[in-house]
């Protein structure tokens, strides 16, 4: 039982899921405001090469 509960291999996977998770968030959060900026950028850079 001992071996068992001094084991943290499963541990790091773990801690991996949850920066995996939050980073999956942060860009769910970030993807709008990215998208839109990039939309504007584009349509700039798009109307200035018609000549």
């Amino acid at each position: 039982m001992n071996k068992f509960l001094k084991d943290e291999s499963g541990a790091t996977a773990i801690e991996y899921g949850l920066i995996a998770a939050a980073m999956a968030v942060c860009l769910l959060v970030a993807m709008p405001y990215i998208t839109t900026a990039l939309s504007t950028k584009f349509s700039s850079i798009g109307s200035s090469l018609k000549v």
